[in-house]
């Protein structure tokens, strides 16, 4: 659901590129045009970035222009494009050559390998050694490491949660007007006789929120996330399958079929493009989403009433998650060395960091105790995802959390377990062709299927025909070669 303040990605995401582009005349490699008085004219840093446009992001680039301008003699520009524009609004600034320096990329959208690979985002390694040795110390090494591409560095992850973990998350009003047990609640098939109350108490009520991005979890890592392939997370074999052919897809499409039929799922959630509308109104009972430590109370703060939420799955170290929220540099950046310079002091400042994110003190917030802040009412036209803006473990806290929090998301991370094929990245070069066709019948069918909008009984082994005509089976060919040549080299 809703993607605001001090929230991260849900399904994910998206994926995107950041470029650095001199203002007025051109300069020099060095990084800024000379003025007659002999200093150096800042470089201004062209930032794209996702999320819901925010009314005052002009006036706070402002702000941070003044600190970034002292500290590394650059000013940014953030261009924000809204969460269903984003990838194609990338793919075209991208094929068009627009001036940009810093670019929000991800596993999925806009995708993060792909448009690497592609040469859409500069190699890092050099830049990083030179401008982000600050950074490389601060990050957890394993966003470093799980993010490279082909062995480079083409973005810096954000600093935050490591593992991916499903939850499902619940309105707790409703949770606690109906007296209803969460004790039990893990499967798919565990939330039925809550729907059902639900359901026959609150006819105003989405029952079951979910939008066109929602895939039923099944324990699978995906070798292109929403695309049939995947690996069994217990895998011995290394095995690449059809997800459509698995017992448990099979079984979790049943259900949503039946969840759908009921009237749990909204009759246009094939369609809607999120449920932010769900969680303003505060008119829905359940969904799912991924989680991170102390998320009930983000969630609960973003959208004004409680939220809980309870396991959906382990917390699994994936490509998807650590690659959920990098920022790149454009290959057309008339700037890099400024852009790491830029990158370097984002994720290592917290002066810089918490501006990024929650604005201008005594105007979107004010300071309370140490490191606490409370929103102020501006904070409105100030309410960034946290996720997509780089390091979050400098960020300040808010009023529920523990003065631990940072320390909780380190255990958090800790204890995920890595996903057998983390780190390996299919080049789909060899089969585009197929990789196309395959793509244009996951737009056709596979939103419709996942929300149990179609009856899978009918409609499933028509669509794995589909995927098969489309080429499926020579792309797994393909993936299943290169997997197999990674598990040799890595030693699996």
């Amino acid at each position: 659901m809703g993607k605001s303040k001090r929230s991260y990605s849900l399904v994910l995401v998206m994926c995107m590129v950041l470029t650095l582009v001199l203002s007025a005349c051109g300069g020099s490699s060095g990084g800024g045009e000379t003025t007659n008085g002999g200093a150096e004219k800042p470089v201004e840093l062209i930032w794209y970035t996702i999320g819901t446009p925010q009314k005052d992001v002009d006036r706070v680039m402002e702000e941070v222009s003044k600190y970034t301008q002292k500290k590394i003699n650059a000013t940014i520009r953030m261009k924000m494009v809204d969460w269903g524009d984003y990838p194609q609004k990338m793919q075209v600034n991208v094929a068009s050559g627009e001036p940009m320096d810093i670019v929000f990329t991800a596993s999925g959208g806009f995708d993060y390998v792909q448009n690497a690979r592609k040469g859409a985002f500069m190699e890092l390694d050099d830049l990083l050694d030179k401008y982000g040795q600050d950074l490389k110390k601060t990050i957890d090494p394993a966003f470093l490491e799980g993010s490279k591409v082909d062995g480079h560095h083409y973005g810096i992850p954000a600093n935050k949660e490591l593992p991916q973990q499903e939850v499902w998350r619940f309105n707790n009003k409703l949770l606690t007007q109906y007296k209803l047990d969460l004790s039990n609640v893990r499967s798919l098939d565990s939330l039925e006789p809550l729907l059902k109350t639900i359901k026959e108490n609150e006819p105003g009520v989405t029952a079951f929120g979910m939008d066109k991005n929602y895939v039923p979890y099944v324990p699978y890592d995906y070798i292109i996330q929403n695309l049939p392939m995947a690996v069994k997370l217990d895998t011995t074999d290394y095995k690449i399958v059809n997800i459509l052919e698995t017992p448990e897809m099979k079984q979790a499409l049943k259900t949503m079929h039946k969840y759908y039929k009921a009237g749990y799922v909204s009759p246009e959630a094939a369609t809607t493009g999120s449920t932010n509308d769900l969680t303003t109104s505060g008119n829905w009972f359940l969904d799912r989403a991924q989680t991170q430590p102390l998320a009930d109370n983000l969630w609960s703060a973003s959208y004004g009433y409680p939220v809980i939420s309870t396991p959906a799955s382990d917390p699994i170290v994936t490509n998807t998650s650590v690659q959920g929220s990098i920022m790149a540099i454009s290959a057309n950046s008339a700037n890099p060395e400024k852009a790491m310079q830029f990158l370097n002091l984002l994720n290592t400042d917290p002066v810089l960091r918490n501006m990024v994110d929650s604005g201008i003190e005594g105007v979107h917030y004010k300071k309370t105790d140490g490191q606490y802040i409370e929103n102020l009412a501006n904070s409105k036209n100030y309410d960034m995802p946290s996720y997509s803006l780089g390091n979050n473990m400098l960020l300040y806290l808010n009023p529920n959390d523990p003065a631990d929090k940072w320390e909780q998301f380190k255990k958090f991370n800790s204890e995920g377990k890595n996903s057998p094929i983390l780190s390996f990245n299919f080049d789909s070069s060899k089969v585009s062709t197929e990789m196309a066709a395959v793509q244009n019948v996951k737009e056709q069918f596979w939103a419709s299927l996942m929300t149990g909008t179609l009856d899978p009984e009918t409609n499933l082994p028509k669509v794995i025909e589909k995927f098969k005509q489309a080429g499926l089976d020579k792309v797994m060919v393909e993936a299943q070669s290169q997997l197999d040549a990674w598990k040799e080299k890595n030693s699996k």
